[in-house]
């Protein structure tokens, strides 16, 4: 399967998606993208690949999880994950959001929001167009905030490179003052990407109460399914009443390669009390196994 990907007309830009407007305004570089025959038996998510030819001729392979080599082609993300395999995570998660907001009176043009595993930007665009009062993304590779500042250099305030799990000094007071209240963290969770630990982390920047607004794959939510323990940590968060759950929605965050759907959850939770030190402890040691 070849795609080549398409600029939107200005014309539809109010119903249009928010990537397909900023498609417009990113010099892309991608010729085709070709998804292998897989004759109905995809791989497993962190494995799917898929062929890029740029504009210049040059022709490899790429794995879609390795996020680096992605992010370094301008227009190669949204092409292969928005335009071809319909990703719709960062508008879903932020309309429930939006939705719970609504319920509570509250207002998006006062969330502080955190955006981690920020990417090239996709989701903090939507924050952004929602008009938040501010937003900083964190991602721990230096091609994500590059791609960013290339494609969508309005839309931070800041954005720090950094690792979670073992946080500088220097970049954990800097983020504190940011007095966050809103978490936000979008195809990110799973897989290894963001593990347990740096969620937690994340949580802890943010002033109490907070806004969390995530998504994860439905069976990562199952004891023990994914093997990064995420789901434990939830349970364990909630009914240590640190969060709330608010709202919780299955939908399609994606189809694969074949061409079937890959089903998420997107959550929207409160942050009710601070995290005790032996919570934080726990998760540390057990990120650490």
């Amino acid at each position: 399967m070849d795609i080549h990907p398409r600029e939107s007309s200005r014309a539809e830009a109010e119903s249009t998606p928010r990537w397909r407007q900023r498609m417009e305004q990113i010099d892309s570089q991608v010729d085709v993208i070709r998804l292998p025959d897989v004759d109905g038996d995809a791989p497993d998510q962190d494995r799917e690949f898929c062929e890029l030819i740029t504009l210049d001729g040059e022709k490899k392979t790429v794995r879609f999880h390795d996020y680096d080599e992605v992010y370094k082609v301008p227009g190669f993300y949204e092409g292969l994950f928005y335009e071809l395999l319909q990703c719709s995570s960062p508008s879903r998660v932020a309309a429930l959001l939006d939705d719970v907001l609504e319920d509570f009176e509250d207002s998006s043009e006062e969330l502080r929001v955190l955006d981690v595993g920020a990417g090239n930007g996709i989701v903090g665009d939507e924050f952004l167009a929602r008009g938040v009062e501010r937003i900083v993304g964190v991602d721990i590779i230096p091609e994500a905030r590059q791609a960013a500042d290339r494609d969508r250099p309005d839309v931070y305030d800041d954005y720090v490179v950094t690792d979670l799990t073992n946080l500088p000094e220097r970049h954990e007071e800097s983020l504190r003052k940011q007095n966050f209240n809103c978490l936000a963290t979008v195809a990110a969770l799973g897989f290894g990407d963001i593990p347990p630990k740096a969620f937690l982390k994340a949580l802890d920047l943010l002033v109490t109460p907070s806004w969390l607004a995530f998504n994860i794959k439905e069976t990562f939510l199952e004891t023990g399914s994914d093997g990064t323990g995420f789901s434990d940590l939830v349970k364990h968060l909630n009914r240590d009443g640190v969060i709330q759950i608010q709202a919780y929605r299955r939908y399609c965050h994606r189809v694969n390669v074949a061409g079937e759907p890959l089903h998420y959850v997107a959550v929207v939770a409160r942050k009710l009390r601070d995290i005790p030190d032996e919570l934080m402890e726990f998760w540390s040691q057990r990120g650490e196994e």
